[in-house]
């Protein structure tokens, strides 16, 4: 028994559940997502709940019952209130700048580098070095904030860079000039 997947689904009011198919339509003012049944997964409405049942014992409906709850779970979230990333861009004259939807970088190189959302990607910038990435979206909120990490890694010593909000960075020891270098 998975105890994720026996967990059922409440939906909020002003979200809407459809099962249609092999997909789950969810929708409420912020938008509308839909997410794929998996295989051997069973989903079921009454009233305002949502469950699922593996229709087998098999291996994989045991895995993708667990996995299929979380997704619908995350879209419902999503459309409730927002997910959000958080980066911090670290280093001397590197900045941050919101033209229109995208953003300019100025990151070091010859050449500022511009980025383009995705739809239903919005983003928010504090101090030319606070960027908040914003969508109903779990997956795609994560992967523009790994490409846009990706873009300037933090590096060991001083930490220049894109780091996570909460990312803890393992600062390492630069030399020490004249420490130990004697010539007898």
């Amino acid at each position: 028994m998975s105890k994720i997947g026996k967990m059922p689904i409440t939906i909020p009011v002003g979200v809407t559940v459809t099962i249609d198919g092999g997909s789950i339509f969810i929708k409420s003012s912020k938008g509308e997502l839909s997410v794929p049944l998996l295989q051997g997964i069973k989903a079921s409405i009454e009233g305002t709940t949502l469950s699922f049942e593996p229709q087998s014992t098999s291996k994989q409906a045991r895995s993708n019952w667990g996995t299929q709850r979380a997704l619908v779970q995350n879209a419902v979230e999503g459309l409730t209130k927002e997910f959000e990333k958080g980066l911090i861009l670290e280093g001397v004259g590197f900045r941050i700048m919101k033209e229109g939807e995208g953003l300019t970088l100025n990151l070091g190189f010859s050449h500022p580098v511009k980025y383009e959302p995705p739809k239903g990607i919005t983003f928010e910038v504090e101090k030319n070095s606070r960027l908040k990435i914003k969508g109903i979206d779990k997956a795609l909120v994560g992967q523009v904030a790994a490409k846009i990490r990706a873009l300037k890694k933090p590096e060991p010593y001083k930490g220049k860079g894109f780091r996570y909000d909460n990312e803890v960075l393992r600062r390492k020891v630069g030399k020490k000039a004249g420490a130990g270098s004697s010539a007898s």
